[in-house]
């Protein structure tokens, strides 16, 4: 059982749990892009060793993007049904375990080893699927409005971190002792954060070392601090209906965002997946120097990445608009991210690096869609809002390795896949300013328990 916190002991200071909290949210996060990456770090010796052309590679790299899709509903309806402390424990535990077993692959060879890595892949996305949605939750019951934009984006922000931090280790370790040593590290480390989440997280009400005062703070800034006791209390639920889904889908604001999101995601996995290939392959590198010098762009994004939630909450502290505060710096962001067409009119090395670095920030910047979800998510369904926000954006995990390795086999070169991925930034721009319109909260309509019954998930 869950110790209750002390909130009538102790001073009148305000406790700052909640930043430990987002802490473990980071650190969680950096995990799980850390895995991801781990097939894009070592892609050029897994293709070779396996024989893959550029198409084939491509299906590879997008078997986590089908499975992290169909995962996103039922991830989102068992966190919203069961909490967020224990579905996330068990992901991480669970996409850990896939991932250490992709380091055993060597012993098979030809067309089964193929098939096994990409089903491990798929399993990894599957056991990935509550992650983000479950960290919106969290963000969520854990701080006010004014506070989620800078939450979000240091959560977020751990995307870039992981690579700046595991892209050279990750590199060495495959120089140094082989690919599969990448694999079977990282799904230890994951088993580890697992057990360590399961210690250390509570909800806000529950936690042993928060205050009254802090608990308050949260509360009274719009923070949903019983989020999961209530859906404790009401396990007789059958959860979220199909109704609800069609009255997110309805809404011209969340459909904006989704398809934006669509195309941020779109950047994302140019870099999770292409980018280190793009570096070797494009421009000559080794696999070495590919490790180390993508993880530059990658501390650009992540700066950029907290920077923008930080820039976002200082707008709404100034007294400005939600919707001004989270839109300024998505437009800005996706402005800066279209440079990297310009990669394809130089060849010195570093002009490239440089430019990259300059997109890589402003995606960082303007990923703040999880603070959108965070702002906008009925409170009833706030977990399978999150899931329909990731499903709409991670069909880009899908569609975006495929597509650049039908324009990579095609042309030979990487000159047309940044001009899709540019072309994707500029579409999000559109999509903020065009459709989104008015940031705010989504109001659930009531429908009848009849209708609820039969439409139940």
């Amino acid at each position: 059982m869950q110790a209750k916190p002390k909130l009538e002991a102790g001073s009148s200071k305000k406790s700052h749990v909640r930043w430990f909290v987002v802490f473990m949210l980071f650190v969680l996060t950096t995990i799980n892009y850390a895995d991801r990456a781990t097939l894009s770090i070592v892609g050029d010796s897994v293709q070779k060793e396996l024989g893959l052309n550029s198409v084939s590679m491509g299906y590879v790299f997008s078997a986590f993007g089908w499975a992290y899709v169909i995962g996103q509903l039922p991830g989102g309806w068992f966190l919203d049904k069961f909490g967020s402390k224990t579905i996330i424990a068990c992901s991480v535990f669970f996409w850990s375990i896939f991932t250490f077993f992709q380091g055993f692959i060597g012993f098979f060879s030809g067309g089964a080893a193929i098939i096994i890595l990409f089903t491990l892949r798929f399993m990894v996305g599957l056991a990935e699927a509550p992650s983000f949605p479950g960290n919106s939750r969290i963000v969520a019951a854990w701080f006010p409005k004014s506070e989620r934009g800078t939450a979000s984006a240091i959560f977020n922000s751990a995307q870039y971190f992981a690579l700046v931090l595991f892209s050279p280790i990750m590199a060495w370790l495959t120089h140094r002792f082989g690919w599969h040593f990448v694999f079977i590290i990282m799904g230890v480390l994951g088993v580890i954060l697992a057990a360590v989440w399961m210690k250390v997280i509570y909800s806000p009400s529950k936690h042993p070392r928060i205050t009254k005062e802090e608990v308050n703070y949260i509360q009274q800034g719009g923070g949903l601090i019983d989020m999961d006791e209530k859906k404790v209390e009401t396990k007789k639920n059958t959860g979220p209906g199909w109704n609800q889904i069609k009255q997110l889908l309805k809404s011209r604001m969340l459909l904006g965002v989704y398809i934006g999101q669509y195309c941020i995601t779109t950047l994302t996995y140019f870099f999770l997946t292409w980018f280190p290939v793009y570096l070797v392959q494009a421009r000559g590198m080794s696999i070495l120097e590919a490790g180390f010098i993508a993880s530059l762009p990658a501390i650009c994004g992540f700066l950029g990445g907290v920077l923008g939630g930080i820039v976002s909450d200082f707008f709404l502290k100034r007294g400005r608009s939600l919707t001004f505060a989270r839109k300024t710096p998505i437009v800005i962001g996706m402005l800066l991210s279209c440079s990297m067409v310009a990669c394809n009119y130089v060849d010195a090395e570093w002009i490239v690096v440089v430019i990259m670095s300059l997109a890589f920030f402003g995606k960082g910047f303007g990923a703040l869609g999880w603070a959108v979800v965070a702002d906008t998510s009925p409170k009833e369904i706030a977990g399978l809002s999150g899931g329909l926000f990731n499903t709409f954006g991670n069909v880009a995990s899908i569609t975006t390795p495929i597509i650049i390795g039908y324009i990579v086999n095609a042309t030979g070169s990487f000159n047309g896949a940044l001009v899709f991925v540019g072309a994707n930034a500029l579409i999000a721009i559109l999509c903020y300013l065009l459709l989104v319109g008015e940031i705010k909260r989504v109001e659930l309509k009531n429908i009848s328990s009849k209708d609820e019954s039969t439409l139940n998930m």
